[in-house]
């Protein structure tokens, strides 16, 4: 099976083909960064308007990087949430409209468990049933949660943020500090020469059963607001601050956080496998510290390919090829879903 995956949960348009799940023949992404960039973060009416303009030349970049040609297509596979509903209306719209002209079937995917099934598109692992139970600590700019996958299709959301996510914490703190967008990686740049313990930033985590946790393990749950805060009072009250020290601290504090609430995930789960995925798993202090926390806890650690943590559409094409995702009148029938969650089908 080729599929034909489309990404546009928010500011990249993206396309690629995979094979039978597995095998990626292309993967085509076009940032928006620079787009973005003057406003500090998205703004979903450019990023939607772009993606309308840049759509058609991705997607054939995707079908001429694979060697194939459109009659190759099994199927076409596409992002129906979570993300901007303006940006998700775009690829859903176009790969609607592929699926009939191709006269091939639709498949509509959750960007969140493809997320998940990101690490799969390295060749080197064994398929998902032969892997077994595993945590994932999934990260991005919208998202932070810990997700119990017991397998391909059974998940079970341990924790989340309860405010912001660990890339919007990021972001955020880049503002702050002037370091411009996007804040990740600003951030990571400006702490190689810093002391990570130069600064004592909080370690905030959700402490109490409140509404908002629900059915949630308060102990794998984040919290990332009071991080924020605290910046923004040091810089107030040290206006002559030492960037690198406070980046290295900043970065340091939602690493920390980061990697407390997955040791507690690892504990309550009892799983040896543990996987980071999304687009905070790039950041390198983050690498690192899961893996000296991998190896406290004799587990194995998998992080998801560099070219597959930050949205893309192999990872959408790679899931529907699995099997998984809305298919036929289900997937024709579908309107963009901001709102998913992660144990959605």
């Amino acid at each position: 099976m080729n599929i034909l995956g489309i990404e546009t949960s928010c500011d990249e348009t993206a396309a690629a083909v995979v094979r039978d799940g597995r095998d990626v023949l292309s993967n085509t992404i076009l940032s928006q960064i620079k787009l973005h960039a003057p406003y500090g973060g998205v703004v979903p009416e450019i990023a939607s308007r772009n993606h309308v303009e840049a759509l058609p030349h991705v997607l054939e970049t995707a079908i001429g990087d694979s060697g194939l040609d459109w009659d190759a297509i099994d199927a076409v596979a596409v992002t129906y949430g979570p993300g901007l509903s303006s940006s998700l209306m775009v690829g859903m719209a176009a790969a609607k409209a592929l699926s009939q002209s191709l006269d091939r079937p639709l498949v509509a995917i959750n960007h969140l468990e493809a997320h998940l099934y990101s690490i799969f598109l390295d060749p080197d692992l064994p398929d998902p049933e032969a892997l077994g139970p595993l945590l994932v600590l999934l990260v991005s700019g919208g998202h932070s949660c810990l997700v119990d996958v017991e397998a391909l299709g059974r998940y079970r959301l341990l924790g989340q943020t309860m405010d912001d996510a660990a890339g919007e914490a990021f972001d955020k703190g880049a503002t702050l500090l002037g370091l411009g967008y996007p804040g990740g990686p600003q951030i990571e740049n400006a702490a190689r020469a810093g002391d990570p313990t130069a600064i004592d930033f909080p370690r905030s985590r959700q402490r109490k059963l409140t509404a908002r946790v629900g059915d949630l393990d308060v102990d794998c749950c984040f919290s990332f607001s009071g991080l924020k805060t605290a910046l923004l009072y040091y810089l107030k009250k040290h206006p002559a601050f030492d960037l690198a020290d406070v980046a290295a601290g900043y970065q340091e504090a939602i690493v920390d956080t980061l990697v407390a609430r997955t040791r507690d995930g690892l504990t309550k789960s009892g799983h040896k496998v543990l996987a980071a995925v999304g687009g905070v798993a790039l950041n390198g202090r983050l690498r690192l510290k899961l893996e000296q926390l991998a190896q406290e806890e004799g587990v194995r650690l998998i992080p998801a390919g560099r070219a597959y943590c930050t949205d893309n559409a192999a990872m959408i094409a790679g899931l529907a090829g699995a099997g998984r995702g809305l298919r036929g009148a289900d997937a024709m029938s579908a309107d963009a879903n901001p709102n998913l969650c992660v144990a959605a089908s």
